[in-house]
């Protein structure tokens, strides 16, 4: 997977912040969305610390490979690495924004990417609560997977 061209989609969709911030929930967060937890070395840091392109790029792959596994759980790893390229980064966008436990509830979704039919698919995905929560996002992500 092109994690380079993942990396550009997700600074567009969950935005990129070289300071620790708070996110909606309240929550220290940094880089692509990424939650500080007690192993980070910045837990603890206070709202407008820096944080260096270097170390934004080091926890997003962490938790790109996070998101990853999670699609190889969800799906199979053999399976899902049989998706084309351009359905992996999709779908690996929706378990970046979402998680597991959600993106597992989308059964006509899967079921639809499980039978390669990413048309119905896309079909699928607009129709859920997410679509009406993240529009832009969600829509621009269905259009992708219309066109693989």
């Amino acid at each position: 997977m092109n994690r380079k061209e993942v990396f550009e989609t997700l600074k567009v969709d969950e935005g990129v912040v070289y300071e620790v911030y708070a996110d909606h929930l309240g929550l220290h967060t940094f880089g692509v969305g990424h939650l500080i937890v007690q192993e980070d070395k910045e837990w603890g840091a206070e709202f407008g610390t820096p944080v260096s392109e270097e170390r934004v790029w080091e926890c997003f792959e962490k938790d790109l490979d996070t998101s990853i596994s999670e699609c190889h759980v969800l799906y199979g790893e053999e399976t899902f690495e049989g998706f084309p390229e351009e359905v992996q980064q999709v779908v690996v966008n929706m378990m970046f924004n979402m998680g597991r436990p959600r993106l597992s509830q989308f059964k006509k979704f899967n079921a639809a990417l499980e039978a390669g039919d990413w048309a119905t698919a896309a079909v699928e995905g607009r129709d859920s609560r997410w679509h009406k929560q993240v529009t832009n996002r969600a829509e621009r992500l269905m259009s992708r997977l219309e066109a693989v």
